[in-house]
C-alpha cells in the first residue's frame, strides 16, 4: 500500500496533473484580479490551503523524481538542475509568505521617518484593565484579507485575566464614503464638499462641534473665534469666517466677496475660495446620522473601507465601526464592558525600523512636451543609523539596501513634496527564489545541447524524418519529370474564335469606375521616394504623445507591423511607405492595407466589405457623412472591465484605424522643436498656429513643409532627390539647434534604427530550429 502512494505521489503523471491544476489556477485568479482586485484572488485562490497543497505536492513530487529516475548521475545533470531550480522557487516562496513582510513608507521632504505600513490589513485589538492591582494593556491582532464579493467571516477571541471576549464580523465597506442618513431623532449635519490638490472630498458638519479640516477649523451652530461659523438657526443661513475671500455662485456666474469677521447670507451650491481652502455647500442641512456606503471601485489605490464588528464580553455586546486601510493604522475606536476598556483598530501594521530615512529632495521629471506625463522620479535620501550615516539615491532599477532591508521607489504625492517608498524585508526568500530563476535558466538552456536530454533525442528523431523526406522529394521529382512526356498536346476546339472584335454598343452604358487597387499601386509605386532619401526621412525624429523622442523610422515601423502586420508594402520599406502617405492621403484612404483578424465577420459587415476580406481600407470605415462607423460599438468595449473576443478585436481594430489617421493627417509629425519651451515640447505643422512660433521660426516651420513636398513631387518626375535631401537636412539641423537638450544622440539613433530593420523576434524561431 505505502508503494502505491509513493508512486503516485512520485509519477511523472500526477507532476502533469499539479502543472494543469496549478495553470488552471493562475489563470483564474488572473481574471479575478483584474475583475475584482489583488485580494479578492488572494482570497479565493492564492492563499487558500488547496493551492498552498499543490506547491506543497509539487516539492515531494520534485524530490521523489529525482530518486525514481536516478537524476543523481552525472549524465543527467541538467535535468536535476531543473528539478532543485523548482524547489528552491517553491521554497522562497514559502519563505516569503510565511516570514518575510513588505510595506510602505511615505516621507515628506526634510522630514525622517522609521516606520513602514504593513501591505496586509489587521484587526488590532487593545485590552486594557486592572492586573493585579495595576493598569495593564494585553494585544491581540488577526490580520484580514477582504472583500465585498467573498464570504469574510471571521471571530477573534482573547481572554484579559480571567475575562474572556470575542470580535465577530458583522459587515465590509468598500470604499465607504461617509454619508447622513436621514433620521428625525437624529443630529442636524450639513454637508461641505472641499476642492483640493487631492481631487474633491465630502465632509459633514455636525450640529454643536468644532471640527478641523486640513487644519482649518469649522464649526455649525457654535460660535468660536478663529473657525469659520457656519449657522442654521435662523430664517437664513448665515457664515462668518476669520479669514478675507471670496464666492461663484454656479447657477449664474454671480461673485460676490466674503468680508472677515463679518456675518453674512450663506449662498448655497456656491463655490468659497477662503484663504486657501475652496468648499462648496451643495445642501441644506439634514437630521439623521452617520452611515458608509461603498463606492464600489475595486481599483482605486488609496481609499478608507469600513469594517463594522461586534465585541461581546460580560454578557454584553457592542457594535463597533472602524475605518481603515492599507498604508494607515487607521482610527481608534474604544468602548468599555464592565472594567475592561477595548481599543480597536483596522489598517495596516506599524514595523519600527532600527534606522530612519530622510527624505533631501523628491524629483520629478516629466516628459517633454508634457504637464502631467512623468518619465521618471527619484528620492534622495539619507539613511540615519546609530552606526553610519550616508546618502543613497532612489529611483527605478535603483533600489537602496540596508540592514535587510529593501527600498524601491514606488509613488509620491500630489503636490510633488513627498515620496511613497515600498519596503521589503525578505533577504531569504528573495535569495533563495532568485537563485532558482537563475537554476531554471541555466538547466533550460543546458538541457537543449546536452547529449543525453529528451531534447537531444527529439533532435536526432528529426534527423532521421528529414533524411527520409529528402529521398522522398527526389523520388517524388523524377516520377514527375517522367510523368512530363505524357502530356496531351493543345488542341484547337471547332468554333473557338480567335479573332473576337468587340461590339460597339457593349460600351453604349458606360460609367466610369473607381481605380483599381492595382492602378492605386501602380501610381503610388511611380511617385515613391528612393530608399535612400526615405532613410534620410527616417532618421528625423519625432515626439510621440508620451513625450518619447524617437526617430521616423520607428514610428513607420510600428505603423506597418501593427496596422497591416507587415513590414513592407508593394515593394516599399516602412519609411518609404510613411513619406508616401504624408504626400498622397487620399490615396492611401483607399489602399486596403487595415488587417482585419479572420473570424470576426462583424466588423467586414459594420464597415462593408466582404466576409472572405483579409485587409480592409481606411475609407470603409467612415460613413458619407464623415462618421465613424466603429464608434457605436467601441464605448461598452472600452469600459468593459474584462473584454470578450468580439470587444477585444474592435478595441485593437480601433487602434490600427487611430494609428493610420495620425499618419495621414500628419498629427504623429511632430518633428519641430518650440524654441525654449520649460518643457522642451515638440510640434506639428497642423499645430504651427497654436505653439507660440514668432519671427523667422515661425516663418520656417510654415513654409519648409510644403517646400519639401514640391521638391519630392519634382525629384519623383526628374529623379533628382538633390533638393529634397538639403530639406531634409534643413529640418535636421532646425532639430539640433532648438531641441538639443531632448533630441537623441546619432548613435542612439542608429541603434534604435537598426534595431527596428533586424526585428530580433521575427528571427529568433529560425535561430532556434537551426
Amino acid at each position: 500500500m505505502d508503494k502505491k502512494i509513493f508512486s503516485f505521489l512520485f509519477s511523472t503523471r500526477l507532476m502533469a496533473v499539479l502543472f494543469l491544476a496549478f495553470a488552471i489556477a493562475m489563470g483564474v485568479g488572473t481574471f479575478i484580479e483584474s475583475k475584482y482586485n489583488t485580494d479578492t484572488a488572494r482570497i479565493l485562490i492564492y492563499n487558500t490551503w488547496w493551492f498552498e497543497a499543490i506547491m506543497a505536492v509539487f516539492v515531494l513530487n520534485f524530490f521523489g523524481n529525482i530518486k525514481r529516475y536516478q537524476l543523481l548521475k552525472k549524465e543527467k545533470w541538467a535535468t536535476l538542475l531543473l528539478h532543485v531550480a523548482f524547489i528552491f522557487i517553491l521554497l522562497g516562496a514559502f519563505i516569503t509568505r510565511y516570514i518575510s513582510y513588505e510595506g510602505m513608507m511615505p516621507i515628506r521632504e526634510g522630514a525622517a521617518e522609521n516606520q513602514i505600513y504593513s501591505d496586509k490589513t489587521f484587526l488590532t485589538v487593545f485590552a486594557d484593565g486592572e492586573y493585579k492591582g495595576q493598569m495593564r494593556r494585553r494585544p491581540f491582532e488577526k490580520d484580514l484579507l477582504l472583500s465585498p464579493v467573498t464570504n469574510n467571516n471571521f471571530t477573534l477571541s482573547g481572554k484579559f485575566d480571567e475575562t474572556p471576549f470575542e470580535v465577530s464580523y458583522v459587515n465590509y465597506i468598500m470604499g465607504a464614503k461617509e454619508t447622513v442618513k436621514p433620521d428625525p431623532n437624529g443630529v442636524l449635519y450639513l454637508k461641505l464638499v472641499e476642492a483640493g490638490a487631492g481631487g474633491r472630498e465630502e465632509h459633514y458638519l455636525k450640529e454643536g462641534e468644532v471640527q478641523n479640516i486640513h487644519n482649518v477649523l469649522f464649526a455649525l451652530n457654535k460660535p468660536t473665534e478663529g473657525a469659520i461659523n457656519i449657522n442654521t438657526t435662523g430664517e437664513k443661513y448665515t457664515i462668518q469666517t476669520p479669514f478675507e475671500g471670496e464666492f461663484m455662485r454656479m447657477a449664474d456666474k454671480l461673485k460676490g466677496t466674503v468680508t472677515k469677521d463679518n456675518v453674512q447670507p450663506l449662498m448655497m451650491r456656491s463655490l468659497y475660495s477662503i484663504g486657501d481652502i475652496r468648499i462648496v455647500f451643495p445642501d441644506p442641512a439634514v437630521k439623521g446620522v452617520i452611515d458608509y456606503e461603498s463606492n464600489n471601485d475595486y481599483k482605486a489605490k488609496s481609499h478608507h473601507d469600513a469594517l463594522i464588528v461586534k465585541v461581546k464580553a460580560e454578557g454584553q455586546e457592542k457594535e463597533v465601526r472602524l475605518l481603515g486601510s492599507k498604508g494607515s493604522v487607521g482610527e481608534p475606536q474604544t468602548v468599555k464592558i464592565g472594567k475592561i476598556e477595548y481599543s480597536l483598530f483596522y489598517g495596516s501594521k506599524a514595523y519600527v525600523l532600527p534606522f530612519k530615512i530622510k527624505l533631501n529632495d523628491f524629483i520629478a521629471t516629466k516628459y517633454p512636451g508634457t504637464e502631467k506625463s512623468y518619465s521618471a522620479f527619484e528620492s534622495k535620501v539619507t539613511v540615519l543609523d546609530s552606526t553610519e550615516t550616508f546618502d543613497a539615491d532612489i529611483y527605478m532599477n535603483h533600489v537602496l539596501d540596508h540592514k535587510g532591508y529593501r527600498f524601491f521607489q514606488s509613488s509620491f504625492d500630489p503636490d510633488e513634496k513627498g515620496t511613497v517608498l515600498s519596503v521589503n524585508h525578505d533577504f531569504w526568500g528573495t535569495s533563495i527564489t532568485y537563485l532558482g530563476y537563475f537554476m531554471l535558466f541555466f538547466g533550460l538552456m543546458a538541457i537543449m545541447f546536452t547529449k543525453h536530454s529528451r531534447f537531444a533525442d527529439l533532435k536526432r528523431k528529426l534527423e532521421v524524418v528529414k533524411k527520409k523526406k529528402e529521398k522522398f522529394i527526389t523520388i517524388l521529382v523524377l516520377m514527375i519529370s517522367l510523368s512530363g512526356f505524357a502530356q496531351a498536346p493543345h488542341v484547337h476546339t471547332p468554333g473557338h474564335d480567335h479573332n473576337h472584335t468587340a461590339d460597339p454598343n457593349d460600351h453604349a452604358n458606360h460609367v466610369t469606375a473607381p481605380p483599381s487597387q492595382k492602378q492605386l499601386d501602380s501610381l503610388l509605386t511611380i511617385y515613391k521616394a528612393p530608399k535612400e532619401h526615405a532613410a534620410k526621412f527616417g532618421r528625423l525624429i519625432i515626439q510621440d504623445a508620451g513625450g518619447r523622442m524617437k526617430p521616423i523610422n520607428t514610428f513607420s515601423s510600428e505603423l506597418l507591423r501593427k496596422v497591416s502586420h507587415a513590414d513592407n508594402y508593394n515593394g516599399m520599406n516602412s519609411d518609404q511607405v510613411f513619406l508616401s502617405m504624408t504626400q498622397y492621403a487620399q490615396v492611401w484612404i483607399q489602399i486596403p492595407i487595415i488587417y482585419i483578424k479572420s473570424g470576426n465577420d462583424s466588423i467586414r459587415k459594420i464597415i462593408g466589405v466582404d466576409k472572405e476580406a483579409e485587409f480592409a481600407p481606411f475609407v470603409k470605415f467612415f460613413d458619407e457623412n464623415g462618421n465613424y462607423k466603429l464608434s457605436p460599438y467601441l464605448d461598452a468595449a472600452y469600459k468593459a472591465a474584462n473584454p470578450n473576443n468580439f470587444e477585444k478585436d474592435f478595441i485593437e481594430t480601433d487602434k490600427k484605424v487611430n494609428l493610420m489617421e495620425s499618419a495621414l493627417s500628419g498629427s504623429i509629425l511632430k518633428i519641430f522643436p518650440v524654441p525654449n519651451d520649460p518643457n522642451h515640447k515638440w510640434v506639428s505643422y497642423l499645430e504651427r498656429e497654436s505653439a507660440g512660433l514668432k519671427g523667422m521660426d515661425s516663418t520656417y516651420v510654415k513654409q519648409i513643409l510644403p517646400l519639401y513636398f514640391s521638391a519630392l513631387n519634382n525629384g519623383s518626375i526628374s529623379k533628382n532627390w538633390d533638393t529634397a535631401d538639403q530639406l531634409v537636412e534643413s529640418i535636421n539641423g532646425f532639430q539640433k539647434k532648438f531641441g538639443a537638450k531632448v533630441r537623441p544622440s546619432e548613435q542612439k539613433i542608429d541603434a534604435e534604427i537598426a534595431y527596428n530593420q533586424y526585428d530580433v523576434f521575427k528571427v529568433l524561431p529560425y535561430w532556434y530550429i537551426t
